[in-house]
């Protein structure tokens, strides 16, 4: 299977794995939506609702593919996204930690850029 591909598939089923886990807990407060752009190769997990008359919008997970590589841009889970892709087999050496400064970088176990 070509990489882009399999990639896009591995970030779909791991953001749909998760968004189905949350939603069947019985603390779930907002409702939730997965965004998947495979035009622009942009996916994120996020919460939408309001909550005593407050708008709630965040994103858990907002990851993107460049240059072959995953660059996660946002992540709010609790292990870190970048664990499951590895445990789903995408090397450490394709994973970017872009919510890292790229100075800071270096000194994780994933790519630079």
């Amino acid at each position: 299977m070509d990489k882009l591909v399999n990639y896009r598939e591995i970030i779909k089923k791991t953001l749909t794995d998760y968004d189905v886990f949350a939603n069947r807990s019985s603390k779930k407060k907002y409702e939730t939506c997965l965004i998947f752009d495979e035009n622009h190769d942009h996916y994120l997990w996020m919460s939408v609702d309001w909550i005593n008359q407050k708008r709630i919008n965040n994103t858990h997970v907002h990851i993107r593919i460049k240059n072959e590589r995953i660059y996660i841009e946002e992540d709010w889970t609790e292990e870190g996204i970048a664990t499951e892709l590895i445990r789903l087999g995408v090397p450490a050496s394709d994973i970017v930690l872009a919510f890292q400064p790229p100075e800071v970088r270096q000194y994780t176990d994933f790519a630079i850029a």
